[in-house]
């Protein structure tokens, strides 16, 4: 992992006792709530490893629930993310699991509204930096930096088509890959750029055939 400043190495500005346990499982949250695009209704967090053994007394579990309520790291509401929850009608179910991952701190999030359902897996990486690592099985590589996420069809040119948009806009691509589970269905584009992704390049994206859906991540 390439720390870009000082501060990646500190930790964020934060309400908590620790920068990997507590403001990186906040934005662990605050990303799966922006994948999801909107308020959950109930979500399911697994903690694994070092995330499992500790969550409690490092306010792991507070901080992922305040992600999902869309809180960043220094939000005061943080220690009561859980009343907050139940208030807003979230549901929240806490487990731990055996299995040993790749990563100590790893956390796996269901999320579920009425009609929609998605499951996101991230890791803290310390100083308040993260991975999102799975989504829906999906495996990739999303750090949280100025981002898009494209879900389309796997067609011949739709990559070219979306680089082609950005290049229009002059947005330059930091970090970009594809992730598909089989030829010719479902796949996603993980694009990090060097700028903030306007309102008209989403919507022109968005536009493009095959294209189902087009996430802007939180800057």
């Amino acid at each position: 992992m390439k720390y870009r400043s000082a501060f990646d190495i500190i930790g964020p500005v934060m309400i908590g006792p620790s920068s990997s346990h507590t403001a990186g499982a906040a934005r662990i949250g605050r990303v799966a709530r922006t994948l999801f695009e909107r308020q959950p209704k109930k979500v399911v967090i697994s903690f694994y490893g070092s995330f499992a053994k500790t969550y409690k007394g490092h306010g792991t579990d507070l901080a992922i629930v305040a992600g999902l309520l869309d809180f960043d790291t220094f939000d005061e509401r943080i220690p009561n993310s859980l009343t907050i929850a139940e208030e807003l009608g979230m549901e929240v179910i806490f487990q731990t699991e055996e299995a040993v991952p790749d990563h100590p701190n790893t956390v796996k999030i269901n999320i579920y509204d009425d009609k929609n359902e998605m499951e996101v897996v991230g890791i803290s990486i310390g100083g308040g930096t993260i991975e999102i690592t799975e989504i829906n099985s999906f495996k990739l590589k999303l750090s949280g930096d100025p981002a898009i996420l494209v879900m389309h069809q796997d067609r011949f040119g739709i990559i070219s088509c979306v680089t082609a948009v950005l290049s229009k806009y002059e947005i330059n691509i930091g970090h970009m890959e594809v992730a598909r589970k089989e030829k010719g269905e479902m796949a996603i584009m993980v694009i990090e750029v060097d700028q903030k992704i306007e309102d008209d390049v989403i919507e022109e994206l968005r536009g493009l055939s095959y294209v189902s859906r087009v996430i802007r991540m939180v800057e």
